[in-house]
């Protein structure tokens, strides 16, 4: 259950990670022959790799999936601010909440529109929790004027109110933006100026460069503590994941 960006950069990544696995494994073996790799016969090397890897295959997804969630966080903890850190009013629940929930969205996707009672609910249960929203207009060319609109909106303090009115009025064009902003109660000509403005492109440039270090595959997409969800999550999932990132911290 994701919208998609296209095809997954994560490939890449897990032959990597595979290639590593495999490295740890050539160093088990080199240990195992009693010396270091000058005295190892590259041919008894070979075999004891490839006969653990077939004796334990189950091992090499748990590994990658280690190696792989490491890397994650890694590249979480180098970009936490644009992560974390809101633009402008784009965000609710607890200001100083202990667990930030960054929720990466596309207007045009029906997935992250069904994903807003499960945010709901989770700010309703648990105070000390904070959702930051990120625009990542990827899945058509009019995604980032809905995504400019709705940085306009949250430069007026009236994020949550156009976010609520856009994703509910239907499918996403200049009708229905019209029909949020006044709901909403949007200057339109301060919307129009901050639309234009080189601070909206940069927000939009850096989230879209920051989702593709965190492989994000589509929308919606999650940061919640160190852990990058991609897909529609069900309430128990997202409160999972905010208990295991509280326990964390």
């Amino acid at each position: 259950m994701i919208e998609r960006l296209g095809k997954s950069p994560l490939a890449l990544l897990g032959l990597l990670i595979l290639s590593a696995a495999l490295g740890g494994l050539a160093v088990l073996g080199l240990q195992a022959l009693g010396g270091g790799p000058a005295a190892a016969d590259k041919a008894a090397v070979g075999k004891i790799v490839r006969d653990y890897v077939l004796e334990n295959r189950e091992l090499l997804p748990e590994a990658m999936q280690k190696l792989q969630s490491r890397e994650t966080g890694r590249t979480v903890a180098a970009n936490r601010g644009a992560i974390v850190e809101p633009y402008a009013a784009a965000w609710e629940g607890d200001p100083q909440g202990d667990v930030t929930v960054s929720v990466w969205m596309d207007y045009a996707c029906g997935y992250c529109r069904a994903s807003l009672p499960q945010i709901a609910r989770l700010v309703a249960a648990d105070p000390k929790v904070r959702i930051v929203y990120r625009e990542l207009p990827v899945l058509r060319e009019d995604s980032r004027v809905d995504a400019r609109w709705s940085l306009a909106g949250a430069d007026q303090g009236k994020a949550k109110p156009f976010h609520a009115a856009l994703y509910s009025g239907g499918q996403v064009g200049e009708r229905s933006i019209a029909a949020a902003s006044a709901s909403a109660g949007l200057d339109i000509a301060k919307a129009q100026a901050v639309i234009a403005s080189p601070r909206a492109d940069a927000e939009i440039a850096k989230n879209l460069e920051v989702a593709s270090k965190l492989g994000m595959t589509g929308t919606p997409s999650w940061v919640i503590g160190d852990r990058v969800i991609s897909g529609m999550v069900p309430y128990e999932a997202l409160r999972q994941a905010v208990t295991a990132a509280r326990a964390a911290n």
